[in-house]
């Protein structure tokens, strides 16, 4: 696999809020949802409950394919950052589960106290813009 950029991990990182999008039969729909990010194994983990339109949705039309984006907020131009990714999603199951749930807790301690539907996500194409590299500036990953 061909190895993710430094600034877009470092980036990835630094955040652990994601808008996570998918397409239904009504139409595209956006989610906001915390994660938390595994480098070795190019993968956000987050959770979402099973009743949410976009996991309904997902599941309803047998896809996992899904897309996302993080982004930095600024008004001053020449600091705007961010991601926008696709990749494939999916619920971890078994000793997966564990490894994931111990990642999220790690990051999220808080949510020991709540009822974990834990989903992946390995993006498969990551587009970066940042402007702190001249204006409109993108970095491109994707596997081979």
């Amino acid at each position: 696999m061909n190895p993710i950029p430094e600034r877009i991990l470092k980036f990835i990182s630094e955040h652990h809020i994601f808008t996570l999008a998918v397409s239904e039969e009504r139409g595209p729909w956006c989610a906001t949802c915390f994660y938390t990010y595994i480098k070795e194994r190019n993968q956000f983990i987050f959770t979402s409950e099973p009743d949410t339109r976009h996991i309904i949705s997902l599941e309803r039309e047998g896809t996992y394919a899904a897309a996302g984006a993080i982004a930095l907020e600024t008004k001053m131009i020449g600091k705007i950052r961010g991601i926008q990714f696709t990749g494939e999603m999916k619920k971890p199951e078994g000793n997966d589960f564990n490894n994931v749930k111990a990642a999220y807790l790690k990051t999220f301690p808080i949510a020991r106290f709540a009822t974990l539907y834990l989903w992946t996500l390995v993006p498969d194409y990551i587009k970066m813009t940042d402007n702190r590299l001249g204006f409109g500036k993108k970095l491109i990953w994707k596997t081979e």
